[in-house]
């Protein structure tokens, strides 16, 4: 049953996510790759708030926050042929932030990879115990995290906060008629280096078994979380996942061909952005490495993820440091 956002306790801040995104954007003007302006960047959805108003200091960091990032379905399997060549974290270390990518079985179920992700926490506070963790998953990464965050409290008090970027929070439709012998097939991927793990990566996608675990687990109230969801004009979703695209709409319109925007919200969440970018575009710079597939299958793949990580980690350290209720 679909509520309002309000009435999920999801609390709207989009205004001031745009503000600094936006200043982002025009302070580094086109030094970055994929550039967008900050109209094509994000999506207007029903009445947005409005910003705070306060100066938004691009300095930097005094938290000195880690964006630990878990990826997604597949991800170990075409790392090497994405080349990410480690943009994001070289952009962001200027600013005195860090970042590391947590590595899971992307093929096992979130309650495999909830325990690598612990196994990893605990590493990351071993080497520095003064810098706080910002979680920041993507797509099924983000149902890695939660699952990690409520079987293992004793991470909790090492997190600042969890970032759900196009996350599977609430399953996909997709992933309900998918197979095991389907996902398999991406070990045969040119140059994978990844296996099967337990295999139970669809079953932990199902619009089922994501709803139950909702309802049977509570989300420790003492961390912070925050929705980033990629809301695409329809003009915006590459060739090749319009597919999928087409198939997600018979439910709802509003998918970025892999999932539904609604499917997308940690419940009682801070919503900061409606992003104009599909599925892939906000985590894979594919087109970046690979020009024939830019110019004919993944046509739509430019997104400046460089000055979203920044905009973000600006957000929340703005945001830790908020008096809260």
């Amino acid at each position: 049953i679909m509520v309002p956002a309000t009435q999920a306790g999801v609390v709207d801040k989009r205004g001031r996510l745009r503000e600094i995104f936006c200043k982002v954007l025009e302070s580094r003007g086109e030094t970055f790759p994929d550039f967008r302006t900050c109209k094509e960047a994000l999506t207007e959805v029903g009445v947005e708030p409005s910003g705070t108003g306060e100066k938004v200091v691009l300095g930097q960091s005094k938290r000195g926050l880690i964006a630990a990032i878990v990826p997604g379905l597949g991800f170990d399997c075409f790392e090497k042929w994405i080349d990410l060549k480690g943009s994001i974290g070289s952009h962001i270390r200027q600013f005195g932030y860090d970042s590391t990518v947590i590595k899971v079985d992307s093929l096992s179920s979130s309650q495999r990879n909830a325990l690598q992700i612990r196994e990893a926490i605990m590493k990351i506070q071993l080497h520095d115990a003064k810098k706080r963790i910002v979680l920041i998953g993507y797509s099924k990464g983000t149902t890695d995290i939660l699952e990690a965050i409520v079987t293992y409290p004793e991470i909790q008090k090492h997190i600042a906060a969890v970032i759900s970027v196009a996350g599977a929070v609430g399953g996909s439709p997709l992933a309900n008629n998918a197979t095991k012998s389907q996902l398999t097939l991406l070990t045969h991927w040119p140059g994978a280096q990844c296996s099967s793990g337990d295999g139970g990566a669809i079953e932990s996608l199902r619009t089922e078994t994501r709803m139950k675990w909702l309802a049977n687990n509570a989300l420790p109230r003492d961390v912070y979380y925050y929705s980033l969801v990629t809301y695409p004009q329809p003009d915006r979703i590459s060739e090749v996942l319009k597919l999928s695209y087409n198939k997600l709409s018979r439910v709802d319109a509003r998918n970025d061909g892999q999932l539904l925007f609604y499917d997308q919200l940690i419940p009682g969440s801070d919503l900061v952005a409606y992003l104009n970018a599909d599925h892939w575009a906000v985590a894979l710079p594919i087109a970046r490495s690979h020009r024939f597939l830019k110019d004919n299958l993944i046509n739509h793949n430019d997104y400046p993820r460089e000055a979203l990580m920044e905009a973000l980690l600006r957000f929340v350290e703005e945001d830790l440091a908020r008096p809260q209720p």
